[in-house]
């Protein structure tokens, strides 16, 4: 039996633009990206602590060292630059490997988006 647990969190980052002309996605730090374990166009869901939406889309990687959150296309709808949000990607794998899987959780610093 598989089933579906987390493998990447980003936990409490700000977002620092909405561009709502372009395609889609989130485009997310590349430094954040690789403390956390996520790779571009990884299907991630986003959660809004400010209003609670919640979504899904994939990562484009943004400028290293940039602190750049920024939800692209519809998903600029549901977040405004300042919100707070976190990150979450989750992977398919076997009942029991799943009781051993440690995931890649982060805790950046919320105000500037930078690893601590």
């Amino acid at each position: 039996m598989y089933i579906e647990v987390m493998k990447s969190k980003i936990h409490k980052v700000s977002v620092t633009d909405a561009n709502l002309q372009y395609v889609g996605s989130i485009t997310i730090d590349e430094a954040l990206m690789d403390a956390a374990n996520l790779i571009e166009n990884e299907k991630v869901q986003v959660v809004n602590v400010n209003n609670g939406e919640r979504l899904e889309t994939y990562v484009i990687k943004g400028e290293r060292d940039s602190g750049v959150i920024c939800l692209n296309g519809p998903a600029a709808r549901k977040c405004c630059p300042g919100d707070v949000v976190i990150i979450i990607s989750y992977a398919m794998m076997d009942f029991e490997e799943a009781k051993s899987f440690k995931p890649s959780v982060i805790f950046p610093e919320t105000a500037t988006n930078k690893l601590i």
